[in-house]
């Protein structure tokens, strides 16, 4: 203990014990004073008593507003009286009070219909940027679901997950938005996917992209929003420019990545620039692809009884089915090979290679009890849609192997979140119509010059539920 403390307490005390002889000197005095006069003794009786009524009355005044507890803060009508900062921005956010006020104001309308919305915008990196973009949400009953931030040095990308009342216009999210200082706003309709945290989502699209090679350009898609994904083989085009170094490049709207399967991958969102950060997290996932090596692919198998008891094996296929996938076309017949190509028989075999990687999609194969394919499935990835081929061997076909294949792939494009799955045939291919009318969803047709493109929508509500093969 320093001196200084010491001295501290000395002097304290000398004060209390100069105070203590001043009031013994003057309640002293006072008492021979009131003894002496007239009814001195009552009068001195009647001062204690009051005295201690007046001590016991204060004791209980402080005990009382000491420990009772701390009236509620006004937070405002709508608020719901929840504590704390529920505004389910990103850890380490700055001005995260003003996103919990967008909250509040948000849920105060209960009934009222609401949307999900994805915002972007870009802010001028300065103190308060943030707060002003947030009270003029607030103040129009939107409500901040999620914010993550994008630092570019003198100014910084603000994404939002919103719900907003669904009778608000998408213009009116970009003008609030500018009249807070944003600029380069770009908003987009969201989903239920959307609620999941980034750390969580990021995660779980690694988690798949390590346990399925064909799951990696789909990581990619879901992670970076609405985006085109392709595979580009090395020196494919004299026009697909240097191949991208081992980092990758980033430049504007596009992003090219070394392919782990030789190549690149660009990745294309004209709409809406690339930040740095989205960039370092796809070069992460590719990068854990590349280190992982090798295909990946779920070995699950499924059982396919067939009307007539025949029991078939519906499995993924891959590059290393090429030599089975060539056998099992050598034995079509050449009319089921055109249905299927749309062209001469000749060239079905070149198409393997392309199909039969996960690159470009996923492909279900299958089995018959000797071990032989006798049909394949094909899902391609093509942006928001995927397209669906199918090819059953001749002695195969009408036993249903090719309604079942289809409805699987058709799981597995609605598990990818794309829009729609298409099917491209030629006009009188009428089991690939029955097949496609047999997924009980929405159905739009287009034909021209004898080719048929049948799509089914896979965002209609009441979709029946879909087998899956892993």
């Amino acid at each position: 203990m320093t001196d200084t403390p010491r001295q501290h307490h000395w002097r304290r005390d000398l004060i209390e014990l100069a105070a203590l002889f001043t009031a013994v000197t003057i309640a002293d005095t006072l008492a021979k004073t009131v003894v002496n006069a007239p009814d001195g003794p009552v009068t001195l009786l009647v001062c204690a008593l009051v005295l201690a009524a007046t001590a016991g009355l204060h004791t209980w005044w402080a005990r009382r507003h000491t420990h009772a507890p701390p009236a509620p803060p006004d937070t405002g009508p709508g608020a719901g009286g929840a504590p704390g900062p529920a505004d389910g921005t990103e850890a380490g956010e700055p001005d995260g009070a003003p996103a919990a006020d967008a909250r509040a104001a948000g849920g105060a309308e209960g009934d009222v219909p609401t949307a999900l919305w994805r915002m972007r915008t870009t802010v001028r990196e300065e103190p308060g940027s943030l707060a002003r973009m947030c009270t003029a949400l607030a103040r129009h009953g939107v409500d901040i679901l999620t914010l993550q931030t994008h630092p570019l040095g003198a100014s910084t990308v603000d994404e939002f997950l919103l719900r907003a009342p669904a009778a608000m216009e998408p213009g009116t999210l970009a003008r609030l938005a500018a009249e807070a200082g944003g600029s380069d706003t770009w908003t987009e309709r969201a989903d239920a996917h959307d609620l999941v945290d980034t750390p969580a989502r990021v995660l779980g699209l690694a988690t798949r992209a390590a346990l399925d090679s064909a799951e990696l350009p789909l990581a990619l898609r879901q992670l970076l929003g609405r985006c085109t994904v392709r595979s580009v083989p090395g020196g494919a085009s004299p026009d697909a420019g240097e191949p991208a170094s081992g980092e990758g490049e980033l430049d504007g709207t596009v992003l090219r990545l070394p392919d782990p399967a030789g190549g690149e991958i660009v990745v294309e969102r004209p709409q809406l620039p690339f930040t740095p950060t989205e960039f370092a997290r796809a070069r992460a996932l590719v990068e854990l692809d590349t280190r992982l090596g090798r295909q990946r692919m779920p070995r699950g198998r499924d059982e396919l009884r067939l009307p007539r008891g025949e029991s078939l094996t519906v499995r993924r296929a891959d590059a290393a089915d090429l030599d089975a996938a060539r056998a099992m076309h050598a034995r079509c017949s050449r009319r089921t090979l055109s249905l299927r190509y749309h062209g001469p028989s000749r060239d079905a075999d070149r198409y393997l290679n392309h199909l039969l990687s996960p690159r470009f999609g996923r492909t279900l194969a299958v089995e018959s009890a000797s071990g032989d394919l006798v049909a394949l499935g094909h899902l391609l990835w093509d942006g928001d849609e995927s397209e669906a081929a199918l090819l059953v061997e001749d002695a195969w076909q009408r036993h249903g192997i090719g309604a079942d294949l289809l409805r699987r792939l058709t799981r597995m494009a609605r598990d990818a979140r794309c829009e729609s799955v298409y099917a491209v045939t030629q006009a009188g291919n009428t089991g690939m119509v029955a097949a496609m009318r047999g997924l009980g969803l929405p159905l739009d047709y287009q034909i021209e010059e004898g080719t048929l493109v049948v799509t089914a929508r896979l965002t209609a509500a009441g979709q029946p539920p879909l087998p899956q093969c892993r």
